[in-house]
């Protein structure tokens, strides 16, 4: 489960872990909305591409303690991006599930 601690709002029940190298190159390509969440090894500067997904997701960034430290909402198919700070996890979400959760930077999350 995924849950906005802050808030005290569940956000995804489910959730599909992607840690290894093919999961993360991978990620949504050709696949069906579902949650994700990325682990990395360190904090680092996150790109993301959404080539081969089909609809745009919402993208939530956390640092080594959970915490929201970027978002980026309405990642529209086809597009990159390139986060502005350093995160550890990174949370694939359904397109408005930042807003229908309240999620904000600073928010602890899991």
């Amino acid at each position: 489960m995924i849950k906005n601690i802050t808030k005290n709002k569940i956000i995804a029940e489910e959730y599909v872990l992607c840690d290894s190298f093919f999961s993360k190159l991978r990620g949504l390509m050709f696949s069906k909305r579902k949650p994700l969440v990325f682990v990395f090894d360190d904090e680092q500067y996150i790109n993301l591409h959404m080539w081969f997904v089909f609809f745009p997701i919402d993208v939530v960034l956390l640092d080594k303690d959970k915490k929201v430290v970027e978002i980026k909402e309405k990642f529209k198919p086809f597009t990159f991006f390139n986060s502005k700070n350093r995160a550890k996890f990174v949370l694939e979400l359904h397109n408005g599930a930042v807003k229908d959760c309240k999620i904000e930077v600073n928010d602890i999350i899991f």
